[in-house]
């Protein structure tokens, strides 16, 4: 392991951890180095080297420093204080050995010089002088800004066995999981595993803490616990800790409750944050008597409970609706200083709102104002939204109002909120402000905003602006509601803006989901009505199962009057393979179209000649018609296509008047 022993300085003694993994060391008169494991805390256990620096205060020394020693010291100090740092280091390359510039490389970093790094790593990459610490240590620092360029670093890495050291692992699994890139992490773990990777328990901890605030991430964290024993790694306090954090946010408590008893079995100590997340996994069902039990057999081992376990507790009363014990630990909460902010008040604010007592709530929201707590405004959208589902409008609107006179910078869920209620109360002009408020504090709209207005411009009857809206909507990647869509492309048909209800039709059709059967129907017929035959065409063709016969056969006589000529035989192939029967008037209706037009006789044979094969026949006004015509079209080919359909009609009656075998009875 690399053990770097010049540059240190007492502000960054952390520089010297495990993290700083590398290939070469080199001693110093002198100057024991000893290593000394740090116990497990909340976070994890690392094997640290201690400082040269800090062992030298503590021995007295013997001998002085080397030259070499002295030179290399001098050498890193001029680079990191250089202003043109790069002509330093070329003139003192010599001097410098890898683990000196990798004291450098991690100032950089510790100082945010983002660009000094970057030109400092390249530069040790051209010259060779580059080792596993160095990657590490980058990684870690150019992740915390640009985690693209972390993975280009990483994947530039030209040796696949230090590609797959656990420390560059490591560090490049850590970068992507605080930056949110849980699903590309995983894929990068699977491919390093492939690759050799022999994972240690912080490759463990750190995939494992990415999944605690993914939704539905409990069984793809199991998978990863259930790898343990094959890299022969135990669960330490840590990992305990990571995975109940995991099962609180997914609402397990009983698996929760599991790990507890394997941790007691196995001998590990209970910390208050293994007890937190057990505490909070009953807060989903509510469940106060394993609660009360779980605190209990906390005081049982003098583990005071702190401001986190409080608040959670209360939010286990609230949701088993124990709201005279709620209001009792809010009391214990402000008299302990736990209720410096507005968090507990909303907790059971909006818990009494939604129980249905609503007036319950306004008094703890007056009270919470009157005792001057701290808010960011987060009570009074509690309040608002309470307000408006009570369908007390005007009361909503006028502290939405105070609300904006207070808050100046307000959250999206805030702006959503008195959005909301300026919506129900029909404040057009209020909503327009809140929508320039929007723009000018440049806070994006997310599914909520675009949903209240699309709703909204709907009932104003504004169901163009509720189209544009839309439209933007999807163009930010948001999933669309299908009823609310429904709702839309109803108005717009109405409204005969045929064209908008089928671009609203085809965003939901294409955005890889199952919509219900009735939506083909209901945009087949406003497609009809404005005789938009070929993108109603488009619609039977890939839903004719779906729809309906009456509303099958209205669409048929449409195209047949007026919908493409060149297609007409391919709508009428559609319907017969969807299970439709085709009727003799659109037969007639499509011949009269192929008989008035000359230059489409291919099409009229080509119709003609399908037809007997698939049970159908002209009828003798239409036969009568084409022979009429039949010079037109060769008389010779036109008989010998007539008598194939006179051979088929007498099959098709004889079929009909044959009695059909009864048995006996």
């Amino acid at each position: 392991m690399e053990t770097p022993v010049l540059g240190l300085e007492l502000r960054c003694p952390h520089l010297f951890n495990t993290h700083s993994c590398c290939s070469s060391s080199f001693s110093l008169p002198a100057v024991s180095v000893r290593i000394l494991t740090a116990a497990a805390t909340t976070t994890t256990a690392y094997t640290v080297v201690e400082s040269p620096a800090t062992v030298a205060e503590e021995a007295p020394r013997s001998k002085r420093h080397s030259n070499s020693y002295l030179a290399r010291k001098s050498a890193i100090s001029e680079v990191q204080r250089s202003p043109d740092f790069l002509s330093s280091l070329q003139r003192l390359a010599r001097v410098l050995k890898v683990q000196d510039l990798n004291v450098i490389l991690r100032d950089f970093g510790i100082s945010g010089r983002w660009q000094d790094l970057i030109q400092l790593f390249d530069w040790m990459q051209k010259h060779g002088k580059i080792s596993v610490s160095t990657y590490s240590s980058c990684i870690k620092f150019v992740g915390a800004k640009n985690f693209s360029k972390a993975l280009e670093i990483y994947q530039s890495i030209p040796d696949e066995s230090t590609k797959i050291n656990v420390y560059i692992c490591n560090s490049i699994l850590s970068c992507l999981v605080k930056n949110g890139k849980l699903d590309s992490c995983i894929k990068l773990f699977d491919q390093m595993k492939r690759d050799g990777l022999k994972p240690d328990v912080v490759t463990y901890n750190t995939l494992l803490a990415g999944f605690i605030k993914v939704k539905n991430g409990y069984p793809k964290a199991m998978e990863l616990v259930g790898e343990l024993p094959h890299n022969g790694i135990q669960m330490d306090s840590v990992m305990y800790g990571t995975v109940l954090a995991i099962c609180a946010s997914n609402g397990r408590c009983e698996e929760a409750e599991n790990f507890i008893q394997q941790m007691k079995v196995e001998g590990h100590s209970l910390n208050i944050y293994h007890y937190s997340s057990l505490l909070n996994s009953y807060s989903w069902k509510g469940d106060y008597k394993k609660a009360d039990d779980l605190m209990t057999e906390m005081k049982s081992i003098r583990l005071v409970p702190n401001k986190v376990m409080m608040t959670t507790l209360l939010k286990v009363y609230i949701k088993g609706g124990l709201f005279d014990r709620s209001r009792e630990l809010l009391s214990e909460l402000e008299s302990a200083g736990y209720a410096e902010n507005e968090m507990p008040y909303c907790m059971l604010m909006d818990g009494l709102s939604k129980a249905g007592k609503l007036d319950e709530a306004k008094s703890i929201f007056d009270d919470m104002k009157g005792k001057g707590v701290k808010s960011d405004g987060y009570a009074n959208s509690i309040m608002i939204s309470a307000l408006c589902r009570s369908k007390r409008f005007e009361e909503a609107k006028q502290l939405s109002r105070d609300s904006e006179t207070t808050y100046e910078n307000c959250d999206l869920v805030m702006l959503n909120t008195m959005l909301c209620a300026y919506c129900r109360a029909g404040e057009m002009e209020s909503v327009m402000r809140m929508m320039k408020k929007m723009d000018e504090q440049a806070i994006s709209p997310d599914y909520n905003t675009f949903h209240i207005l699309i709703k909204y411009f709907i009932k104003e009857k504004l169901h163009l602006l509720a189209y544009q809206t839309i439209l933007d909507m999807h163009s930010k990647g948001h999933r669309l509601e299908e009823e609310l869509c429904s709702s839309l492309i109803y108005h717009l048909g109405k409204n005969r803006a045929q064209l908008e209800a089928f671009s609203v039709y085809n965003m939901l059709r294409y955005s890889k989901r199952t919509i219900c059967r009735e939506l083909h129907e209901k945009i087949l017929h406003i497609l009809i009505q404005g005789n938009l035959l070929r993108d109603a065409y488009v619609v039977v063709k890939d839903n004719a199962k779906m729809i309906s016969q009456p509303t099958l056969k209205k669409f048929g006589r449409a195209f047949m009057i007026s919908g493409n000529i060149n297609l007409v035989n391919d709508v009428l192939k559609v319907l017969h393979g969807s299970g439709h029967k085709i009727d003799q008037v659109q037969f007639e209706i499509a011949i009269s179209r192929y008989i008035s037009q000359p230059d489409k006789k291919e099409l009229l044979l080509q119709l003609l000649q399908w037809m007997p094969g698939q049970g159908y026949v002209v009828d003798s006004s239409t036969r009568n018609l084409i022979l009429k015509n039949s010079h037109l079209f060769g008389r010779l080919l036109i008989a010998e296509i007539l008598s194939k359909h006179h051979i088929g009609s007498r099959t098709i009656i004889k079929s009909r008047s044959e009695p059909k075998f009864r048995g006996k009875r």
